[in-house]
């Protein structure tokens, strides 16, 4: 806390901005695309495993999918001489769009760039707590959390998941479909969300055609699953089961899935599979 906030001269910040990005963050975003990807890529040709030389120096490759893939411009704007970037002005356009962009297309090009630097999302994160932001990069897609617990539960679901193929798969397709800005499916994430943790007692139990309530009941006989915890989750999956829950109204239209009840489910999902993972 600043001494201007702890004298009551500024505002103090408590809740985090979910819509809107701050003008401190967007810089301190600017600066870790800067520092990260445009300054520390080389910008000469190099040479691949096979000591063959490569056609674009590692700027270029970046420069060259932001204008492809990102920006979708023709690729004769782009200023590249022998495999290298040429001049300024590939910087300035990306930095003149940046700081006029809205905050989500911001949010877009943030999590377009994670993938051309291994520590991008940490460094970023870490910035994103610093300024209040709801979004965090879990599995390299920003996400809107309450709380750095909620993050915390998806990352380990995904990463304990390693050996649980199906797991992982449901967990991270999920996450795909909440996150998912211009197309978001709330719905369908929540079915995958509750298949992650079917699945997984599947696996446990060596019964591909069991229901979750009955894996449930089995691995309450082999790992001492506490009859509070149990009857916890087989509620929550009712929820999800019965003619009013998501998996009798994936096609009604007239029953409505919002981002929190998504959130939730994933959240939810996430710790019981890392706690079902701990048992085995």
């Amino acid at each position: 806390m600043r001494f201007t906030q702890r004298l009551g001269l500024s505002p103090i910040i408590t809740e985090l901005e979910k819509i809107g990005m701050s003008p401190e963050l967007r810089n301190s975003l600017w600066t870790i695309v800067l520092e990260t990807i445009l300054t520390l890529r080389s910008n000469e040709i190099g040479y691949d495993y096979y000591g063959q030389r490569e056609s674009y120096s590692k700027l270029a490759e970046y420069f060259r999918d932001l204008w492809i893939h990102f920006f979708k411009l023709p690729i004769d704007n782009l200023s590249v001489n022998h495999g290298c970037i040429h001049g300024n002005s590939p910087f300035q356009h990306v930095r003149n769009w940046f700081f006029k962009a809205t905050w989500g297309e911001v949010f877009d090009f943030i999590e377009f760039s994670s993938e051309y630097h291994e520590s991008f999302p940490e460094i970023c994160n870490s910035f994103l707590k610093k300024e209040m932001s709801a979004y965090r990069f879990v599995n390299g897609v920003l996400v809107e959390i309450n709380s750095k617990e909620e993050a915390i539960e998806i990352h380990n679901a995904i990463k304990n998941a390693d050996k649980f193929k199906p797991v992982k798969t449901h967990i991270q397709t999920a996450l795909e479909l909440l996150s998912d800005r211009k197309k978001p499916d709330f719905r369908n994430s929540v079915k995958e969300s509750i298949s992650a943790v079917e699945s997984l007692a599947k696996i446990i139990i060596k019964d591909d055609k069991t229901t979750l309530g009955q894996a449930l009941k089995e691995i309450e006989r082999k790992h001492q699953i506490p009859n509070s915890l149990k009857s916890a989750f087989s509620a929550l999956y009712g929820y999800t089961s019965d003619e009013g829950g998501i998996r009798h109204s994936l096609l009604e239209k007239n029953v409505t899935v919002e981002m929190e009840e998504a959130r939730f489910m994933l959240i939810a999902c996430s710790a019981f599979v890392n706690y079902l993972i701990s048992k085995i």
